[in-house]
């Protein structure tokens, strides 16, 4: 009587831990998915408000061409050209 009583208490024990590694695993994927998702829409918010920024201004715009020639010179100079 007794060793049925122990085998009882250890498949109660099984299955108990057993169903709640299950929940835990499966609450761990839908907390995984859920930051991603949320991840995913900041990351989107984030790449339009880049893109809606007034276009930046390059290099080549902001500087004269008396300066490009300058630094050119500068260069060639200092590479012993």
């Amino acid at each position: 009587m007794e060793q049925a009583d122990l085998l009882t208490q250890a498949l109660n024990l099984t299955m108990f831990g057993m169903g709640f590694v299950f929940l835990f695993l499966t609450l761990l994927v839908f907390v995984t998915k859920l930051m991603s998702f949320v991840i995913q829409k900041l990351q989107d918010r984030i790449t339009d408000k880049i893109e809606n920024v007034d276009q930046v201004t390059t290099l080549e715009q902001e500087i004269d061409e008396e300066t490009k020639f300058v630094i050119e010179q500068a260069i060639k100079m200092h590479r012993g050209a």
